[in-house]
């Protein structure tokens, strides 16, 4: 019959060091240790807590946004703690399309824009190297690819390769504009989907993941085989849209096209609940002449309101030009143009300040040339925006709630 054993205690948390040597082993006798270190207890290195976000009056950092009222002007933060400063995992480093933006995001930060070179030869080509060391590090590349795309997205693969060279230990690849995002469908025979071809490109050249702000379609996301992290634009124009004196009464948003209906449908449930009409319209050929597009109807009433047209972008403004046109003949009082991206090409600039708008709102995704700009124009900034996501990014933190990256767009 076996014998019952009591099970054996459990071993010892203490950790011991490894008795000497004997006297008469050989490898003691060339290497014996010295007697201080058999006395010095074993040492441990914790690590060091990191501080949650902080931020004005105990409230959870955020981009503010009007609830209920239009009425109540909302101030924005500049900057982030300077502590971030002793960060030195985090490196953001910036392309030549649009460096502004890049300054805003990392002054957010409180961190100085990472050394790069980037080159041009005679023929075209372009060079990129990185002026200081990335192993290990976050790497976040701020580069829309906005016009000259091309010349853009290139510079951008090549600087997402130099970081994988380099062992950067992520690189992050920021997009404020995304372009051929507006291919992102097969809508006749034989066409290519340039959008997922672009998001083949951006995850083969090296990038760990992608965070874009405002995609022309939502799907496009689903053509990266990497994490994408999408932002949307409307919260910084909706808390300028705050601060005017604008009656939330006499507030309709109006969807240019009927593609962009869940668009706007979301940001007129934040101007607090505002009520909907969609510009019914057929296009017959893309960044074509003003006569190709065909205003059909209204959907919706607009007299003696204030419409505000909402949409992702606007290149040629030719649609939301011809919707303002059939809100003023439908009695609208004022009419305003927002969009995310300012492509603006031409004759943009001449449709949007004929006097159809009582005021044109952008944001800074893309670069605006000084030549571009015209009294009704107002720009906005999405640094604070992406520089706080940036953050949340680098930190392991959630950037899936209100309003960083959602807008309860269905």
């Amino acid at each position: 019959m076996p014998l019952c054993h009591s099970p054996p205690p459990p071993p010892s948390r203490r950790r011991h060091l490894p008795s000497p040597p004997a006297a008469g082993d050989s490898f003691a006798a060339r290497a014996p240790p010295p007697p201080s270190c058999l006395n010095r207890s074993p040492y441990v290195q914790r690590c060091k807590k990191v501080d949650s976000l902080r931020a004005i009056n105990g409230s959870p950092p955020c981009i503010p946004v009007s609830d209920r009222s239009l009425l109540t002007p909302v101030t924005l933060p500049v900057f982030r703690d300077p502590s971030m400063r002793n960060d030195t995992r985090l490196r953001i480093f910036s392309g030549t399309a649009n460096p502004s933006l890049s300054q805003e995001i990392a002054s957010y930060l409180g961190l100085e824009l990472g050394k790069i070179s980037v080159k041009r030869f005679a023929d075209g080509e372009i060079y990129v190297q990185l002026q200081e060391s990335v192993r290990g590090c976050d790497v976040f590349l701020v580069q829309p690819t906005c016009p000259p795309a091309n010349e853009n997205l290139m510079e951008l693969l090549i600087m997402i390769d130099a970081c994988r060279r380099a062992s950067a230990k992520n690189i992050t690849a920021v997009i404020p504009y995304f372009g051929y995002a507006r291919a992102d469908r097969k809508s006749q025979g034989r066409e290519s989907i340039a959008a997922k071809l672009v998001a083949n490109m951006i995850t083969e050249a090296g990038a760990n993941r992608v965070l874009v702000c405002d995609l022309h379609s939502s799907q496009a996301m689903g053509y990266f085989d990497i994490p994408v992290d999408h932002v949307y634009g409307q919260p910084v124009i909706l808390d300028y849209l705050a601060s005017k004196t604008i009656c939330s009464n006499d507030l309709v948003v109006v969807s240019p096209d009927v593609g962009g209906v869940a668009r706007a449908r979301a940001f007129a449930k934040k101007l607090s609940d505002a009520p909907l009409a969609i510009v019914d319209k057929r296009r017959q050929g893309h960044n074509v002449a003003e006569a190709s597009i065909i205003v059909m109807n209204l959907i919706g009433d607009v007299r003696g309101k204030v419409a505000v047209m909402m949409d992702d972008m606007i290149d040629t403004a030719g649609t939301i030009a011809k919707g303002a046109e059939l809100l003023h003949q439908e009695g609208a009082r004022e009419v305003y143009a927002c969009c995310t991206h300012a492509v603006f090409s031409p004759p943009a600039i001449e449709r949007l300040s004929s006097g159809l708008f009582q005021e044109v709102i952008i944001t800074n995704t893309i670069p605006l040339k000084e030549e571009k700009t015209f009294p009704q124009l107002t720009i906005l900034s999405v640094a604070n925006l992406l520089g706080e996501t940036i953050w949340r990014v680098h930190d392991d933190c959630s950037v899936g709630h209100e309003p960083y990256s959602s807008l309860d767009i269905d």
